[in-house]
C-alpha cells in the first residue's frame, strides 16, 4: 500500500517543473544488471516504510486510547475527590454546629452550676445554723433531763402539771357557766345535778344517782329524743327546733372542752348552731382493709361523711346516728380523764358528768 505523503510528493514532482529539473539533475543512471537489485532494495525500503507507518498508526491509536482512558480515570478520581471534599466540608460544618451547641450547653451548665452552688451554700449555712440550734437544744434537753432526774425537777414538773390542770379546770368551768346543765326537780324549781354514777380513778363509787335523766336541760332547753326516733307529720316543729338548738349547745361545749384538754375528737364537729354536723371517717366501699397497701396513707383511703345534728330536711336515721357519734365524743373525753360513760343514750348526763369531774379537786391532784 502506497503512503499518501509519498503520493503527494510524487504529484508535486510531476507538476512542478523546477522539481522535475532538480530530479533530472539528481538522476542516477543505473545499469540494467543492477536494476533488479536496486528495485528489490527499493521494494524492501517501501515495505519497511509501510510497516513503520502501520506501527505508527497502531501506536497513535494505543496512545489515543491510553489518553482517553487516563482522562476518564482522572475525571473519575477528580469527581471522587470532589465528593470526598464535599462530605468533609459538610462534616466540618456539622462539627462547627455541634461545637456551637456544646459551647451553649456548657455555658448554661456553668450558670446552673453557679446557681446550684449558691443554693447549696445557702442551704449549708442554714444547716450550720440549724445544727448549732440543735446542739443548743440538745444541751438544754440534757440539762432538763438532769433536772428532772433530780427530786426538785420532779416536783417542778408536778407543779407545772397542776398549774396546767388548774388552767384547764378554770377554762372548762367557764364553759359550764356558758352552757349550764341543770336538772328540773319540780314544775317550777331548778337545782344543779350533784353527781352521777361513775367509777373514778380513786375508786369512789358511792355517789347519788338521779332517778330521771330526761329532766336534764342545757341552757334552759330540754333535749328529747322522741323526734329523732319517730318523726311524723304531727310532730311539734317547735320541739324539733329546740332539740336541734340544744344539740348545737352540746356540740359547742364538747368542742371547747376538747380544745382545752388538747384532745383530738374521734368524730370531728362542724359547728353551726342549730345546724351542726358530726363527721365520720367512713372507709371506701371498694377494696377491704386487707387489700389496702401499707404505703397508702389513711387520708387517701378514708372519706369523711357528715351527719346532721338536726331533723329539718334530714333523715331521722342519719340524725340519730349523729347524736350517737356526739355521745361517743363525750365518752372519749370521759375516758381521757379516767372516767366511764353512762351510756350513749344519756347525752346531756354524760356532759354533766364530764363537767363535774373536771371541776372536782381530783382532776388537779391526779398524777
Amino acid at each position: 500500500m502506497e503512503n499518501p505523503e509519498q503520493r503527494d510528493q510524487d504529484k508535486t514532482l510531476i507538476c512542478d517543473p523546477t522539481q522535475i529539473n532538480a530530479t533530472q539533475e539528481n538522476e542516477k543512471i543505473i545499469e540494467w544488471e543492477d536494476f533488479g537489485h536496486e528495485l528489490a532494495r527499493l521494494w524492501s525500503l517501501t515495505s519497511a516504510l509501510k510497516e513503520a507507518n502501520e506501527k505508527k498508526l497502531n501506536l497513535q491509536e494505543k496512545l489515543q486510547y491510553f489518553i482517553q482512558e487516563h482522562a476518564a480515570q482522572v475525571k473519575t478520581e477528580s469527581l471522587t475527590r470532589l465528593n470526598e471534599l464535599e462530605e468533609m466540608r459538610e462534616r466540618l460544618v456539622a462539627r462547627k454546629v455541634m461545637m456551637g451547641n456544646m459551647s451553649t450547653r456548657c455555658k448554661v451548665a456553668t450558670e446552673d452550676a453557679k446557681k446550684q452552688e449558691k443554693m447549696l451554700s445557702a442551704e449549708l449555712r442554714s444547716w450550720l445554723v440549724a445544727g448549732t440550734s440543735l446542739s443548743v437544744a440538745r444541751k438544754r434537753l440534757q440539762e432538763s433531763n438532769r433536772t428532772l432526774n433530780e427530786k426538785r425537777g420532779y416536783i417542778k414538773l408536778k407543779n407545772m402539771q397542776r398549774k396546767l390542770r388548774a388552767r384547764q379546770q378554770y377554762m372548762i368551768s367557764q364553759v359550764s357557766l356558758l352552757y349550764p346543765v341543770k336538772s328540773l326537780v319540780g314544775p317550777a324549781q331548778e337545782e344543779e345535778l350533784e353527781s352521777y354514777p361513775s367509777s373514778s380513778r380513786l375508786g369512789n363509787s358511792s355517789v347519788s344517782k338521779p332517778i330521771n335523766y330526761g329532766t336534764l336541760t342545757i341552757l334552759g332547753l330540754h333535749l328529747t329524743m322522741r323526734p329523732f326516733t319517730k318523726m311524723s307529720f304531727f310532730t311539734d316543729k317547735k320541739e324539733v327546733q329546740k332539740s336541734a338548738t340544744a344539740l348545737g349547745y352540746v356540740a359547742h361545749a364538747v368542742s371547747l372542752i376538747a380544745s382545752y384538754l388538747q384532745v383530738p375528737l374521734r368524730y370531728p364537729l362542724r359547728l353551726g348552731g342549730s345546724c351542726s354536723y358530726v363527721n365520720d371517717n367512713v372507709p371506701p366501699a371498694g377494696p377491704t382493709t386487707l387489700d389496702l397497701s401499707w404505703k397508702t396513707p389513711l387520708s387517701a383511703t378514708v372519706k369523711p361523711v357528715e351527719f346532721p345534728l338536726f331533723l329539718k330536711g334530714q333523715d331521722t336515721t342519719r340524725a340519730a346516728y349523729a347524736i350517737f357519734l356526739l355521745s361517743k365524743d363525750i365518752e372519749q373525753l370521759l375516758n381521757f380523764i379516767g372516767e366511764d360513760s353512762l351510756g350513749p343514750r344519756h347525752l346531756v348526763a354524760n356532759l354533766k358528768e364530764l363537767l363535774r369531774c373536771v371541776q372536782s379537786s381530783e382532776f388537779i391532784d391526779t398524777s
